[in-house]
């Protein structure tokens, strides 16, 4: 009989305001009889106005999360930890018990949108950057056990 128990996962992103945030909201509203989904970041830059009004536009809704350091989900044994920016791939601190980390980087819509003269012209960064995050939850969890590697190994590199 197969384990029923939901899968941990934390989307990890330096600043816990917009990547982490879609992820944790497609999580929810996708897997969420398989995986208890969370998100944190190494620094907190607060929620994301544009990544909540695009989601919304997706029909999740994410305006109730809020950015979280890491250190705020220290009692939660995570089975996996993803890491969805470079930044937090290489400043990702090592979680207590079985957690592996996986790294899939997106774009960060923030900076690609800098350029851009108006908010139309912005959310068309995060809305390619939504659609991304969306497929690769769609893949989860089967795809995890293909791209982990124990923490161990990761932190030695």
């Amino acid at each position: 009989m197969r384990d029923q128990r939901k899968i941990n996962i934390l989307f990890l992103c330096t600043g816990n305001s917009c990547r982490s945030q879609m992820a944790e909201g497609w999580a929810r509203a996708l897997k969420a009889d398989r995986l208890e989904a969370y998100s944190a970041g190494i620094e907190t830059h607060g929620l994301n106005p544009l990544a909540v009004q695009v989601m919304k536009e997706a029909g999740v809704d994410i305006s109730g999360q809020r950015s979280k350091f890491v250190t705020e989900l220290k009692e939660i044994v995570f089975d996996y930890v993803v890491t969805v920016c470079d930044g937090a791939a290489e400043s990702c601190p090592l979680f207590p018990g079985k957690a592996k980390v996986v790294h899939h980087g997106f774009d960060d819509p923030p900076r690609l949108a800098k350029s851009a003269t108006t908010e139309a012209e912005a959310l068309v960064h995060y809305r390619r950057v939504r659609d991304e995050i969306r497929a690769y939850v769609e893949t989860l969890p089967e795809t995890l056990a293909t791209q982990s590697k124990p923490q161990e190994l990761r932190s030695q590199s």
